[in-house]
């Protein structure tokens, strides 16, 4: 039997010397009885998989608003592609993988119902507005199992509820497990909306530009393969972890490509989507401070320590889309009208 002690110092003979080793873990909010089995960030690991938070995702929009079909990306179908990649580079580069898929894992625990549109709206009517990445943070903290553990939330490692929090934007990551995630993020959304917007037919692969499509690749496979050796070749015992200059300028270039072809785009952004995005999460936000009894239980605890406002930002944002949708029916579509 392997126990957490034999993978411990497993650890010391196999990872590189700049990776995060388990035993030097900096700890957690509350204290808590090591494991026989399992090292800390293991545990992260497993207790994420396990949480409500992690299953809602499957129900949350990534790019595409109620998209027709079965194979585009939900924002649990992204979230394994980024641990899938980012534990692929910690592997190769003999960094911890189990602190890395942890992060990885737990990174967009925090996202609102519709995507991106449903965080734009939240942060835009939410005061001291919203971000994804601290309310990922704050989910694993304070709102997931907080009647089970003592204290409240999941009781996560420094190292990941780190990595969570500045997994994005100007964020800066203290371990390099976490700049992994950070950057490979990035290749995988880069990379699968390309995919999920060719398949919807909002872009063709003859509209790629065409001197970052010969450098990444042409299929979706070799792009992520090409992106994954140069970022391993060129961050082998470097401080961090880095594309290289022409790649990391080829992925951006795509990125604004997106931006400016696809997220933008009136197929992805239709104005009455958009307008129905923001009525219904503005209307039960409103509702929700007008009839804070009405909240779960958790949220009206979060109310009496956090304020009104703080508690229904959790309620909605914890939200999935069909969730928000049946409850917007529930709450403001008369009884009488969804019958006919």
């Amino acid at each position: 039997m392997i126990k957490r002690t034999d993978i411990e110092k497993r650890e010391y003979e196999t990872l590189s010397p700049l990776a995060c080793k388990a035993a030097e873990s900096k700890g957690r909010l509350n204290e808590d009885e090591p494991c026989e089995l399992r090292t800390v960030f293991q545990r992260d690991r497993d207790r994420i998989v396990h949480s409500k938070a992690f299953r809602r995702l499957i129900h949350k929009t990534q790019v595409f608003l109620a998209p027709e079909g079965d194979h585009y990306r939900t924002r649990l179908t992204h979230t394994l592609e980024v641990a899938q990649i980012s534990r692929t580079v910690a592997r190769i580069l003999a960094y911890n993988e189990d602190l890395t898929e942890a992060i990885a894992l737990g990174h967009d625990l925090g996202h609102t119902p519709f995507g991106h549109v449903g965080e734009a709206v939240l942060n835009k009517i939410h005061p001291g507005g919203f971000r994804h990445s601290a309310q990922s943070l704050r989910t694993v903290d304070v709102i997931e199992d907080a009647s089970v553990r003592r204290g409240r939330g999941l009781n996560l490692t420094y190292e990941v509820r780190d990595g969570i929090l500045n997994h994005s934007g100007s964020g800066h990551p203290s371990t390099r497990e976490g700049e992994i995630v950070q950057l490979c993020d990035r290749i995988a959304y880069v990379n699968h909306d390309i995919d999920d917007a060719i398949r919807s037919g909002v872009i063709s692969n003859a509209d790629l530009p065409k001197e970052e499509i010969k450098l990444l690749g042409s299929t979706h496979s070799d792009r992520i393969n090409n992106l994954i050796i140069d970022l391993c070749s060129n961050s082998e015992g470097k401080e961090h972890i880095a594309l290289s200059d022409t790649f990391k300028e080829a992925l951006n270039n795509l990125r604004t490509y997106l931006y400016q072809n696809v997220y933008r785009s009136e197929d992805v952004r239709n104005t009455s989507d958009l307008n129905k995005v923001e009525m219904i999460i503005t209307s039960l936000y409103n509702y929700f401070l007008d009839h804070p009894d009405e909240m779960p239980k958790l949220y009206r605890e979060i109310e009496s320590e956090d304020g009104i406002h703080v508690a229904v930002k959790d309620l909605i944002s914890g939200m999935t889309d069909r969730y928000a949708l049946n409850k917007y029916d529930e709450l403001f579509v008369p009884k009488r009208w969804r019958q006919l």
